[in-house]
């Protein structure tokens, strides 16, 4: 390709991106849902907070179904003024007790729903909250009514495995993260600073 062409093609593209960022003038906060089944949705949810925290942005976590395990992302985030609430009851097969799990659930969700309600944090993580609404630990109805209303500027990111679809409705942004292969499946344990 000459130069030439490469230039009006660039400059094709160039104004394509430039009108699409012109039509693009809303300023709220947005509801952005990380789901599917392969890993890393926790790690992007935890990404963004970073993002958030290092422009001064104030951010709270919710974690749904972490145990008392060491947390790497807390240990960095903690510091910096991110509050961390969470379940810690650990994994929900693990426990075996539904009506624990449960009141633990709702327990958690009350800092969530003060959190979602809190117009001084720009973000708030609900970490594997959709495993929550699929197991009926929590009413899809209560987190509905949290999320629409919270402030208008809040974002709000949400994690986990097959997210209800009246949530991934109201979602502005999804992304799903599809298993392609995991060094877990070869036998290679979860490891700290990669997996948690």
């Amino acid at each position: 390709m000459s130069e030439e062409r490469y230039q009006q093609r660039q400059q094709r593209q160039k104004e394509k991106v430039d009108a699409r960022i012109a039509e693009a003038q809303q300023e709220r906060g947005i509801l952005i849902v990380f789901t599917g089944n392969g890993k890393g949705k926790t790690t992007a949810a935890f990404g963004t907070a970073t993002r958030a925290v290092g422009h001064g942005q104030k951010v709270g976590v919710i974690q749904f179904i972490k145990g008392q395990w060491p947390n790497g992302e807390r240990n960095l985030l903690e510091p910096h003024g991110v509050e961390f609430q969470v379940m810690a009851t650990g994994f929900t097969w693990e426990t075996q007790n539904r009506d624990t799990d449960t009141a633990a659930c709702l327990a958690v969700w009350e800092h969530g729903k003060r959190m979602l309600a809190d117009a001084r944090l720009d973000m708030v993580i609900l970490d594997e909250l959709t495993y929550m609404v699929a197991y009926d630990y929590l009413p899809l109805e209560d987190v509905l009514s949290a999320l629409t209303n919270r402030p208008v500027n809040q974002t709000v990111i949400i994690t986990g495995r097959g997210c209800h679809r009246e949530i991934l409705e109201m979602a502005d942004t999804i992304s799903e993260l599809r298993p392609v292969k995991h060094a877990f499946d070869a036998g290679v344990k979860a490891q700290m600073g990669i997996d948690y």
